[in-house]
């Protein structure tokens, strides 16, 4: 047995095991920070390459998926770059849509939501245009860090603005701390630590699966079935080489894979959502906190030590 893997695919099977249906749900695919999630000092091409293999991995699946822009990614040295507006068409051509993650990746809960919208609204002045000419829509917008406000007030004030200029919210159900094992994982590459990476991977697959049974299992807690998910995942190296590997796993224990749209139709996501608090959290733990129940929180899956310490992370 890996000493990094949790106990929540244990449960799974125990559910079966017992005579109960499979945990198992219908997973809509989201990827943030296109282009890339760690641009800094990383060329075009090297861009261009770890796009490649992620669009690679979805096309072997089938999965058509949301990629969220942050459009300052697309710049170099203050001007556009048109070798990573090229990956942003690739996605496009491959038949996914593209999301407005916001401009430069800003926190609500750190400015004046005025100059929040206002970086929104900058956010889709290149994917806007390029989606036309592929005759793809930009209708999903991705709060930066999940985080959607420490008031009612103004979390209202930013979704009015987002309905009236054609945005729906795209939430997240299965979250997870996918950014931490890619941390570890680029360390692991930049150092050419090959044994390092292909552990990071098997373990990352283990957690993710952990992670997505968890949150498989929370929904079904509270609405008395399977509802559809939604899965947040970034664009790296990471998950250019390991997701193919993952969404086979996914399969493999019972899962489907949908569009954003076809999830957000499930009338799980009318929930109210009264969540203002400090952190950007899972939609299925808003909704929980909405009716006062806790009870599902405390067996959620947690990064293994050992990968904090390859991120150069301390403990969580």
């Amino acid at each position: 047995m890996h000493p990094e893997r949790h106990a929540f695919p244990a449960l799974a099977a125990l559910v079966v095991a017992l005579g109960g249906p499979a945990l198992a749900a219908p997973i809509a695919v989201t990827i943030d920070d296109l282009p890339l999630q760690a641009v800094r000092d990383r060329g075009t091409a090297d861009i261009a390459a770890i796009n490649a293999g992620l669009l690679a991995a979805l096309r072997e699946h089938d999965i058509e998926a949301v990629g969220f822009v942050n459009e300052v990614k697309l710049e170099v040295d203050g001007a556009v770059d048109p070798g990573r507006v090229d990956v942003l068409g690739d996605w496009l051509e491959a038949g996914h849509e593209l999301g407005n993650h916001s401009y430069s990746h800003p926190d609500l809960h750190a400015m004046p939501v005025d100059d929040y919208l206002a970086d929104i609204d900058r956010g889709d002045a290149l994917i806007r245009p390029l989606a036309e000419r592929h005759e793809s829509p930009v209708r999903y917008f991705r709060h930066p860090f999940l985080r959607t406000g420490r008031s009612i007030e103004v979390r209202n004030e930013v979704h009015d603005w987002l309905a009236a200029n054609g945005y729906l919210v795209a939430p997240v159900t299965i979250d997870n701390s996918e950014w931490i094992y890619s941390a570890a994982y680029d360390r692991a590459h930049r150092s050419g630590e090959e044994a390092l990476k292909q552990r990071l991977g098997e373990s990352y697959i283990d957690y993710m699966a952990d992670k997505t049974a968890y949150f498989v299992a929370n929904g079904r807690h509270l609405f008395g079935r399977d509802i559809a998910q939604v899965l947040l995942i970034h664009v790296n190296r990471l998950n250019a080489d390991w997701f193919g590997a993952l969404a086979a796993r996914l399969k493999q224990e019972g899962h489907s894979f949908v569009s954003l749209e076809t999830a957000l139709a499930d009338p799980a996501y009318e929930s109210r959502d009264l969540w203002t608090g400090p952190g950007g959290i899972s939609w299925l733990h808003r909704w929980l906190l909405a009716v006062g129940d806790r009870s599902q929180f405390a067996d959620e899956p947690k990064t293994p030590p050992w990968v904090l310490e390859a991120a150069g992370l301390d403990a969580e």
